[in-house]
């Protein structure tokens, strides 16, 4: 887990201001457009169906401002904030200290807190609710647990008849938060993944005979749902899909050794114990909160931006949509959010992501 320190203290503004200060700046400033602005995102798969949510409400409200949105990774999403080809980087995954070194002027912003789930294909038991463990997980990604009734996994599904049949990995194939989140889950729980492979949008992935790969968390759910005996790693947002394709989401272990699965509350206990350590620039892992309720993968969502661009009124736009994004009157209301399976930003790291978009000139 990423160090930190402790975020200075911060007079948290109330939300209801900052929905409103957004609302009356985007009034004027359709009034004083004559031409439309144009905010372009990229970036994380996990985040676009809620940019999709958000984009259509956002328009009625600013008018004089158009966003589009592109499902293209997280990976690309970070280089396409970095290069300036689009003035939001969406991702699941904040800059690295490296790329944060090299690239002072970007900004990693929270919007909202999601989760991952591990996935399944296995006839007859995609209602059984199988349980998995980090270590588990590890063997299977690294090639070392290689069948579906291996005594590791038996052991964690007692009473449960697995089939004798080969595990299939299913990982993504470009640079993604998912495998950010996933990785790491694998790094904090497994002392041997941590010190081969280790975390990141890209690792040296071990060779496992069989595995797939595949892109996006659509290309994810289409490939399990293709390939039996197959385990995979989605974005919680795609849950509707994996229930339509009738797929299994199993129980993970969490630090305290329980096994859950992402709801509400499980996605808030984990937040709750962490988010205090949120330091002012907001780089922080959610992933293995300790906790007996705490489900161990979630993760902030991630606004990569510049905060030196070009065009003063792009800059302005840029920053009214941010705040109406993090807002619980705006793109944080219970409307969007549900209907991804996201939580809002807890009060305090709303005022940090307030303070880091106030940055944005």
């Amino acid at each position: 887990m990423r160090a930190s320190c402790s975020p200075a203290h911060i007079a948290l503004p109330r939300a209801i201001q900052a929905a409103a200060l957004a609302l009356g700046l985007l009034a004027s400033a359709a009034g004083a457009q004559s031409t439309s602005i144009s905010l372009n995102e990229s970036g994380s798969t996990l985040l676009y169906p809620l940019f999709e949510l958000w984009i259509p409400d956002y328009t009625r409200v600013a008018p004089g401002v158009s966003v589009t949105a592109a499902s293209t990774g997280s990976g690309a999403g970070v280089a396409a904030a970095i290069s300036g080809s689009a003035q939001i980087g969406a991702s699941d995954a904040y800059m690295s200290d490296e790329q944060a070194e090299q690239n002072r002027e970007i900004v990693n912003i929270p919007v909202a807190i999601s989760a991952q789930t591990v996935n399944y294909n296995v006839p007859r038991l995609n209602g059984a609710d199988l349980r998995l463990d980090g270590p588990t997980l590890a063997g299977i990604y690294a090639g070392q647990i290689t069948e579906w009734d291996a005594k590791p996994i038996a052991a964690l599904n007692v009473g449960i008849r697995l089939p004798h049949r080969p595990i299939v990995p299913i990982r993504r194939a470009e640079a993604s938060g998912d495998t950010f989140i996933f990785t790491q889950f694998l790094d904090f729980s497994t002392q041997r993944w941590e010190d081969t492979i280790g975390y990141g949008t890209s690792v040296a992935w071990p060779a496992v005979r069989g595995e797939r790969t595949a892109t996006g968390n659509e290309g994810m759910v289409r490939a399990l749902a293709s390939t039996p005996y197959s385990v995979a790693y989605i974005g919680v947002s795609f849950r509707n899909e994996i229930a339509q394709a009738g797929l299994g989401t199993a129980l993970l272990a969490n630090q305290s050794g329980k096994f859950l699965l992402p709801t509400t509350e499980t996605i808030s206990q984990a937040a709750s114990v962490l988010d205090s350590r949120t330091p002012p620039d907001e780089r922080l892992s959610l992933v293995f909160a300790p906790g007996d309720q705490s489900y161990p993968l979630i993760n902030y969502e991630y606004a990569v931006v510049s905060t030196r661009q070009a065009d003063p009124l792009r800059a302005a736009a840029l920053r009214r949509f941010l705040l109406w994004a993090v807002s619980l009157e705006g793109g944080n209301a219970p409307r969007y959010l549900d209907a991804v399976g996201f939580i809002p930003l807890p009060d305090f790291i709303r005022a940090l992501s307030e303070r880091q978009i106030d940055s944005i000139k």
